[in-house]
């Protein structure tokens, strides 16, 4: 299973962010991305990659000590950026810094070894052709503050690839 680690943001806040990116579809350059899909909307704070079935068993029982050692987050969508001209995405603000001890303390726990420092935020498009236009969409993201949320579970989720939109669902969760 190709699994990562993810905090989902309720309902209302991809309903706020999705009101405030429909005008970017209509940016130059657009076209050529691959927009995520809106219910596979997340922050990831550790990606596993393939793991056997076998081994869920144990990244559980880690998961569940790391959400027991750390507090419910105030968090909100805000702002945008990209990873170079790959990658166009929404930041998060509010309590980022226990998210980082969070998503540090994921990988710990879980012997992730990353050479990106985590950073939050919840990817919007891709491209594998370096689109133009990319910086002119997270500069029109610049206004965009949603609502407030608490962060109160973190999950372990099933990525499925192939045709179409990556498919994502919940495999456990826990409490924080």
């Amino acid at each position: 299973m190709r699994l990562f680690v993810a905090v989902n943001p309720p309902t209302r806040a991809i309903e706020e962010l999705a009101a405030a990116t429909a005008s970017l579809r209509e940016l130059p350059g657009a076209d050529r991305l691959r927009w995520s899909e809106t219910a596979g909307w997340h922050l990831t704070l550790a990606f596993l990659g393939d793991v056997p079935a076998d081994e869920v068993p144990e990244l559980s029982e880690k998961l569940a000590t790391v959400a027991a050692d750390h507090p419910r987050l105030r968090l909100r969508l805000a702002g945008g950026g990209t990873f170079g001209d790959r990658v166009l995405w929404c930041g998060v603000k509010g309590e980022t810094s226990p998210l980082r001890r969070l998503a540090d303390a994921v990988r710990d726990a879980l012997d992730i070894t990353d050479d990106h420092p985590f950073h939050p935020h919840l990817t919007l498009a891709r491209s594998h052709h370096r689109a133009g236009g990319m910086r002119a969409m997270a500069d029109a993201m610049n206004h965009f503050r949603g609502t407030e949320w608490e962060a109160g579970r973190i999950h372990l989720m099933r990525s499925e690839t192939g045709f179409g939109p990556a498919r994502y669902s919940v495999v456990k969760e826990w409490s924080l």
